[in-house]
């Protein structure tokens, strides 16, 4: 791709933005990465739980909340995903700040050639190793044969959007990444609805006869997740890249150092933006529905305006207000995402046994009916435990 294409033209710069410097590190993306994590490494089993013990009608909602989605519709948990990708995304412009710094450009777009070389490889090692991880936690090392082993994951999709999402960053500006946005969504639903699939047609967008299932049929290896069609297939990572490209404006306009944005009001800009995204979103739900499986375009949309409103109130209270403190659970889930996800996703270690080693003895006077409860929260306290102990030797798990 061309290196100038669409590149910056710093002429338009406002006047009241100030130069590069050193950047502050955004504590409350940590925070929001580590809430994201949270419900994944343990936290829905606390809600199912009390859910259960009490019977209360909120947190049987709430419960109902974490679990996905049969086929069309939206829940939390259809959020966890591309929540992280959404964050993956706003901390891309802060990666690339001091390679900004350096070659004094305001613009990633305007970073000299060699050095975009040796981002792309650095780029493209962390997708392969993200790439390899998914297919880990996918059950790799089992060894059940190629046919029975599942290549797309989880973080092979975050990987590969999170790539092609920094290829249009580092080359376009933010005109650039704007027109790639609206392309990628509006291409994939003009796909997903125009394109004929044999033996069904085109526009059909059940499990079986959408396009997006097809393509997974012809082009994915090994195993699918639901045999006829896989939720992080080839066709449906197109508009993740645009889940991606939405983090990576956030995070282009959070680093912005103007006299017109203090923090306060950029965080009131992103909760704003959210609504406006969750109405389009809406809206393109009545001829594409929003679905999870399929990441179509409305999803993205509806998501990603959630997913700034997350943010806005985590940019607001951390970092705007200075209260911090509350969230340094998540802090420290938030700076080992990835370890605690392959460590608890894959089974790597098993803490449902070290945690009953720890806490059974006491759990076991508690009331029958509490005792999930109990069980599950001990869980969670000796997951933290792990992690503070990492946090506190500075030990992350960085790819």
């Amino acid at each position: 791709m061309p290196e100038n294409t669409f590149t910056s033209d710093t002429s338009t710069l406002a006047a009241d933005v100030k130069p590069v410097t050193k950047l502050p590190r955004l504590l409350s993306l940590d925070a929001l990465r580590g809430f994201d994590m949270f419900w994944i490494m343990s936290g829905e089993g606390i809600v199912h739980a009390l859910a259960k013990a009490t019977q209360w009608p909120l947190l049987l909602w709430m419960s109902g909340q974490l679990h996905h989605t049969a086929w069309n519709g939206i829940t939390f948990y259809d959020m966890i995903f591309p929540l992280f990708l959404f964050i993956a995304g706003v901390s891309m412009p802060y990666s690339m700040h001091n390679k900004m710094l350096k070659a004094n450009v305001n613009d990633a777009a305007a970073l000299p050639g060699v050095e975009k070389r040796k981002i792309y490889l650095s780029m493209l090692r962390r997708t392969i190793i993200l790439l390899f991880l998914g297919m880990v936690v996918n059950g790799l090392f089992k060894f059940n044969g190629y046919e029975n082993t599942r290549f797309a994951s989880v973080l092979g999709r975050i990987g590969l959007a999170w790539f092609f999402a920094g290829i249009i960053y580092l080359n376009f500006n933010i005109r650039g990444q704007l027109l790639w946005f609206a392309g990628l969504l509006l291409g994939y639903w003009a796909a997903m609805m125009f394109i004929p699939v044999p033996g069904f047609g085109a526009g059909v967008l059940t499990m079986d006869g959408s396009l997006e299932s097809y393509v997974d049929r012809l082009l994915l290896p090994g195993r699918l997740h639901d045999k006829i069609h896989d939720p992080e297939g080839v066709l449906s990572t197109i508009p993740a890249i645009g889940t991606a490209l939405l983090g990576v404006f956030t995070g282009q306009f959070l680093k912005l150092e103007s006299l017109k944005w203090p923090m306060y009001k950029k965080g009131i800009a992103l909760f704003v933006a959210g609504l406006v995204l969750i109405v389009l979103g809406s809206i393109w739900n009545l001829s594409f529905p929003i679905n999870k499986r399929l990441w179509t375009s409305s999803f993205v949309l509806f998501v990603g305006g959630w997913s700034l409103i997350f943010l806005s109130v985590f940019y607001l209270i951390i970092d705007a207000a200075g209260y911090r403190k509350w969230a340094f659970p998540f802090i420290i889930i938030g700076v080992n995402s990835i370890l605690i996800y392959l460590a608890a996703e894959a089974g790597i270690i098993d803490f449902a046994y070290t945690a009953k080693f720890l806490f059974g003895g006491l759990i076991q006077y508690t009331s029958e009916n509490w005792r999930l409860v109990w069980t599950a929260v001990s869980i969670t306290v000796t997951q933290l435990i792990l992690l503070y102990f990492l946090y506190r030797n500075k030990i992350f798990l960085k790819i």
